[in-house]
């Protein structure tokens, strides 16, 4: 974690320097603002990964002559099916859909939004895949 975090804050350094030339170069207060918005969110990022980085033990990329067999093992249990995506990406279609057409529509991608997001959070705690 700690190469993460230097290559973070070292981004965080140059974008802070693009953000002053380009509001110096081109006077244009969006793009600008965007810029100083990209350093902040770069700087949260590697003085995170940083200070997580103090905390935790060294990963084998921390590491300059580990392998990449160094750190393979289990990565985590992955869902191999659902419904449940499908009814958010119809409620969020919809919703988006709302705000083009009226906000009228945001009334039925509600509860497709609801009972797609409550379905996939709770999916392994009912129902025939309790157990897994």
């Amino acid at each position: 974690m700690k190469i993460q975090g230097k290559m973070f804050l070292w981004l965080s350094i140059f974008i802070l320097a693009m953000a002053v030339v380009y509001g110096l170069w081109s006077k244009e207060p969006v793009g600008t603002t965007a810029l100083f918005l990209a350093f902040g969110l770069a700087l949260m990022i590697g003085y995170y990964l940083a200070f997580t980085a103090r905390r935790v033990d060294a990963m084998a990329q921390d590491n300059k002559e580990a392998d990449v067999a160094d750190e393979a093992g289990e990565v985590g249990f992955f869902s191999p099916h659902s419904w449940q995506p499908l009814s958010l990406a119809i409620g969020g279609a919809m919703a988006f859909l709302g705000v083009a057409l009226g906000w009228w529509l945001l009334y039925f991608s509600l509860p497709l939004l609801l009972v797609g997001l409550f379905g996939w959070v709770f999916e392994y705690y009912r129902g025939e895949n309790q157990n897994q």
